[in-house]
């Protein structure tokens, strides 16, 4: 009964957010996220149709009263409209605009809407947001950030790849909802699909994968007292990449674009060296060589062309791709390409990454940079590179034309940041916990609570401390003392920082236990606003097999 009653308030906690708050990161607790079909690609909609498990309410967002009920598995039909949405229950017709549903006692599902061949069915509540051209709306589930990651972990990574790895999934997926690369909807945060990361809801939560979730609560990675853009891939080869050779500015698409300090190219193993050069670059993705990646099946690649065979392939990707304006000069439908001569490497990343190349017809040279776009220039089959860690051979006649031209690769996806099938080793073959696994693709973080300012109210967090131990950082800060409760006990702390300290650290490892801690700061005296955070203090090990 207990669980129930939480769960209820959880519903109506999220039910007040959604028809009060006008910012989407107003609360670091709640995710909005745009549904999208079961090919994974539109997220506009023109209808839908919804149910509950249970009995569900239909609520007015402005007033918060409830315009209707509809008892459990009552099918309700949502369409598009010239002046709101037209919503169907029962062949009764209502014309709404602003409106949620929520399920208290059940989880809602889509009709017709499959995730991993299952029925898809979300916690919290959907909103319907049409655009302001009435020209469709989009189905957002409203959810709590740890039921969400419950629909994210296992779907991102497989759970064989043990509970530590799973939990730095947890913690990586949590930081990137709390702030994605880009985001191209207003409406929402995110989308279901791997534009964003993967989210399929109810029915594919995991009992190891929830477990990893619930024991990383409330963590995140920071650097410099800022939650990181936690970038993640399948597969890096061995070899991490820095964001500025794999990322385009999102504003001004600079490219290179400027680095990130905590997303520098990292290799598995010291001895690696980096990889700018050709010779070294080669030896090493045209060898097995042994690296924590190693048992994904996309550690090594080889792909196969026929020179016409590619030129053709080239005809048509290298119209699409000049429209990213990453190819010099652009290269237009109905130019003539000629035939290939040369496929030239002009600068790689200390990964061995293709961060720019040349490629040279009888008609032309080109250049062509950013991993994605050269990843979908070189398609074989339909399929893009798995990624840009590429080595290219050309095979030549005995009057010296190309005949043949072979890729060989490493690594599966951008590389930047964590590598999952990275993350899945060092958890079962180093036996390493999770914030050592986010310490290594993640330079310098550092693992709390999400920092805040309190000034005016108190300020309520909950975090899992894995070993029991932690200190408080304060931030930009000239009060006196700060005064907190820790798991129930009330205290004050002093804070003697100079003006030339930059953060004043309070150890508070005697008042943790391991597991679930809450921790409640109250706004300082004076009024003065108070900028600070759980740190959690590990054995970071530097061990790396």
């Amino acid at each position: 009964m207990g669980v129930k009653i939480k769960k209820v308030l959880g519903i109506i906690l999220l039910f007040l957010f959604c028809i009060s708050s006008s910012c989407v990161y107003a609360d670091y607790n709640i995710v909005r996220v745009g549904l999208t079909d079961n090919k994974f690609q539109n997220v506009l909609k023109q209808e839908v149709t919804v149910y509950g498990t249970a009995d569900c309410d239909i609520c007015d967002k402005e007033t918060k009263k409830v315009i209707y009920k509809a008892p459990s598995n009552t099918e309700i039909a949502v369409k598009n409209g010239v002046t709101g949405l037209d919503v169907i229950i029962n062949g009764k017709s209502s014309t709404l605009r602003d409106f949620v549903i929520i399920c208290p006692q059940g989880v809602l599902g889509v009709k017709d809407l499959k995730r991993k061949g299952k029925p898809a069915l979300y916690h919290g509540a959907f909103e319907f947001v049409q655009k302001a051209d009435r020209k469709g709306f989009y189905l957002v589930n409203l959810v709590e950030t740890q039921e969400y990651l419950k629909g994210v972990v296992p779907n991102e990574m497989p759970v064989r790849f043990g509970l530590e790895a799973l939990k730095a999934q947890a913690v990586a997926a949590r930081n990137y909802v709390l702030g994605p690369r880009t985001q191209a909807y207003e409406e929402f945060n995110v989308v279901d699909s791997v534009a964003s990361q993967v989210y399929y809801g109810v029915n594919t939560e995991d009992d190891l994968a929830t477990r990893a979730v619930m024991e990383t609560d409330g963590i995140v990675a920071l650097y410099n007292n800022e939650p990181i853009l936690t970038l993640y891939s399948s597969t890096a080869g061995g070899y991490t990449e820095s964001y500025a050779y794999a990322f385009s500015d999102p504003l001004t698409k600079m490219f290179p674009s400027i680095n990130k300090p905590y997303l520098e190219a990292v290799p598995d193993k010291e001895e690696f060296g980096t990889l700018e050069e050709e010779s070294k670059a080669r030896e090493f993705y045209e060898s097995k060589v042994p690296s924590f990646d190693i048992e994904s099946p996309y550690y090594r690649w080889k792909k196969d062309w026929a020179v016409g065979e590619l030129e053709n392939v080239l005809k048509t990707t290298m119209v699409t791709q000049s429209k990213t304006g990453f190819i010099h000069p652009a290269f237009n439908q109905g130019d003539d390409l000629g035939k290939i001569k040369d496929i030239k490497v002009m600068k790689r990343g200390a990964s061995g990454k293709v961060v720019e190349l040349e490629l040279m017809t009888t008609k032309g040279c080109y250049r062509i940079a950013k991993e994605l776009v050269i990843r979908r220039v070189f398609q074989k089959d339909g399929i893009s590179l798995p990624s840009a860690n590429v080595i290219f051979e050309k095979k030549l006649d005995s009057y010296g034309n190309v005949t043949d031209i072979t890729a060989f690769g490493g690594g599966f996806g951008h590389g930047v940041g964590m590598s999952q099938y990275g993350a899945g080793y060092m958890a079962t073959k180093l036996e390493q916990p999770y914030y050592n696994i986010l310490r290594h693709y993640y330079t310098g973080v550092n693992l709390g609570t999400l920092p805040v300012t309190v000034c005016g109210n108190e300020v309520k967090q909950t975090f899992w401390a894995p070993i029991g131990r932690a200190q408080i950082i304060v931030t930009n800060s000239t009060a006196a003392k700060v005064t907190v409760a820790i798991n129930g006990k009330v205290m004050e702390f002093p804070v003697t920082k100079t003006i030339f300290q930059k953060d004043y650290r309070i150890d508070i490892s005697r008042y943790i236990e391991d597991g679930e801690n809450t921790i409640v700061f109250y706004p300082p005296t004076l009024g003065r606003a108070v900028t600070l955070y759980v740190e959690l203090v590990e054995k970071y090990g530097t061990e790396k097999g």
